[in-house]
C-alpha cells in the first residue's frame, strides 16, 4: 500500500504570517497534524528550517510528543539542526537543501558533491536508531551517491514533473526519469519516497512510476483544506493514490 506523509509547513506559515515571534496564535501545525493521522495519514513531515520561517522548535517538539504515526523531520545538513535532530528522534530525517531566498524547497540534494558530510550525519542518524531519506532529483549520479553514503530512503523530487506533467511530451519525459531513477534505487536496496507538486490531477500518471513507499504531500492538502476542512482533503489525497500497483 503507497503510503501518505502529510507536510504540515504551510500551517505553520499561515500562522507566522500574523503572530511571528508570539508563543500563541493559530492554527495550530499540531492540531492539523493530529486531524491528518485521524483522517488516515500514515506519517506526518515537518520541516524546522535554519531561519524558522515557519515550524518552530516548539513545533517538532510537541509534533514528537503527540503524533502516533511516522513523525518525518526535514531538515538541512547544517550542525544546529542536525543536533537538534539527534535530540528529538524523529522515526526519520529527510535531508534536504535550503536556500534564505526561496519559497520552498526548491531541488534536491547534491549528493555527489557533498558526500563526505552527508554519510557523516547519515552514519550519526542511524547510530541514534533514525531512518535516513535523501531528497534528490532523478538522476542517476545522484541515486549511486545516495546509496553510497548510507541513506536507507531517497525522496524523489517530483517537482519538475508536477511542472510539465499537463504537456504530453515533457511530461512523458519527466516521468520516464522518475520510473527510471525509481528502479535504480531500488536495484541498489535503497526505499523510494516522492514528493513535491504532487496533487489529486498529477497523481494517477505518477502510478506509473515503480517501488515507491510514501509520498510526501503538503502544500495542495493545506491549499485544498481552506476550502473543505483538513480531514475531507487528507481523504481525498488517500483517494487519488488508491489502486498504485507499485
Amino acid at each position: 500500500m503507497l503510503k501518505l506523509g502529510v507536510n504540515i509547513d504551510h500551517v505553520a506559515t499561515v500562522r507566522e504570517a500574523r503572530y511571528r515571534g508570539l508563543v500563541v496564535g493559530g492554527p495550530d501545525p499540531v492540531a492539523a497534524a493530529l486531524q491528518c493521522e485521524a483522517a488516515g495519514a500514515h506519517g506526518i513531515t515537518a520541516h524546522l528550517r535554519e531561519d524558522r520561517r515557519h515550524i518552530q522548535d516548539r513545533d517538532v517538539w510537541k509534533l514528537r510528543e503527540m503524533i502516533r504515526t511516522r513523525f518525518n523531520l526535514e531538515m538541512a545538513n547544517a550542525p544546529e539542526i542536525v543536533e537538534v535532530a539527534l535530540k528529538l528522534k524523529p522515526d526519520i530525517v529527510c535531508l534536504v537543501p535550503e536556500r534564505r531566498q526561496e519559497v520552498t524547497t526548491e531541488g534536491g540534494l547534491d549528493v555527489v558533491g557533498s558526500l563526505a558530510g552527508l554519510t557523516t550525519t547519515t552514519q550519526r542518524m542511524r547510530d541514534a536508531g533514525i531512518e535516513v531519506s535523501l531528497f534528490i532529483a532523478p538522476d542517476p549520479a545522484q541515486v549511486e551517491a545516495s546509496a553510497q553514503c548510507g541513506a536507507q530512503f531517497i525522496e524523489l523530487h517530483t517537482g519538475s514533473f508536477a511542472e510539465h506533467f499537463s504537456d504530453p511530451e515533457k511530461g512523458e519525459t519527466e516521468l520516464n526519469r522518475l520510473i527510471a531513477s525509481a528502479r535504480q534505487a531500488h536495484g541498489l536496496g535503497l526505499q523510494v519516497n516522492a514528493g513535491h507538486g504532487l496533487n489529486c490531477e498529477n497523481l494517477a500518471m505518477l502510478h506509473r512510476v515503480p517501488h515507491l513507499v510514501e509520498l510526501n504531500i503538503g502544500h495542495s492538502i493545506v491549499s485544498r483544506a481552506i476550502t473543505v476542512g483538513m480531514t475531507q482533503a487528507v481523504k481525498e489525497m488517500l483517494a487519488a493514490m488508491e489502486g498504485y500497483r507499485g
